[in-house]
């Protein structure tokens, strides 16, 4: 026997039901499994997003390292390689020619990076700047360099890192 009190039936928690009429939870639930699934996949999305906006900033400690690099192994063929139109660019040319001849760049060993502070850095659009390149090979007193750095595009479409000039070495405390 079921207990009424106040026209509600004792497992209805107080809600009020027309009698003999069934109570359906579908609506209720199809609406929650379509705002959980809206919420997971714009969450899917914006950290798709977020990913791909971030690993720019991997991106271009790659591309610093690997132009440090081979600055350090004396190889300027690699250097100009990596750097967008300085084979055009009379002064460019000469930068590198004298960084791979300059006695305190070269070094034999694994490049480590000690500092990198980008200009560009988490830019949501284009930008150009000036990277302060902090290096060393282990047992060598560092060396500090500004990398001129270029990205393209937006955080949407994706941003692109091109490397336009490296200077020659700066004092360790010094700007870019």
């Amino acid at each position: 026997m079921v207990r009424v009190v106040n026209g509600a039936s004792a497992g209805s928690q107080g809600r009020r039901y027309a009698p003999g009429r069934p109570v359906s939870t579908a609506p209720i639930a199809l609406k929650r499994v379509l705002l959980i699934s809206v919420g997971v996949v714009l969450f899917l999305a914006i950290s798709g997003l977020l990913a791909r906006f971030l690993s720019t900033e991997n991106a271009e400690r790659e591309d610093d390292l690997m132009l440090i690099e081979a600055e350090a192994k004396g190889n300027a063929n690699a250097m100009l390689d990596l750097l967008h139109g300085c084979r055009q660019t009379p002064s460019c040319v000469a930068t590198v020619q004298a960084n791979v001849h300059n006695p305190r760049l070269l070094r034999s060993g694994s490049v480590k990076i000690l500092q990198l502070e980008s200009n560009t850095a988490y830019s949501l659009t284009g930008a150009t700047g000036k990277t302060r390149f902090a290096w060393t090979v282990i047992g060598k007193l560092p060396v500090v360099q500004c990398i001129e750095v270029r990205r393209t595009g937006n955080f949407l479409k994706g941003i692109t890192v091109t490397l336009l000039s490296v200077s020659a070495p700066i004092p360790n405390e010094g700007d870019c």
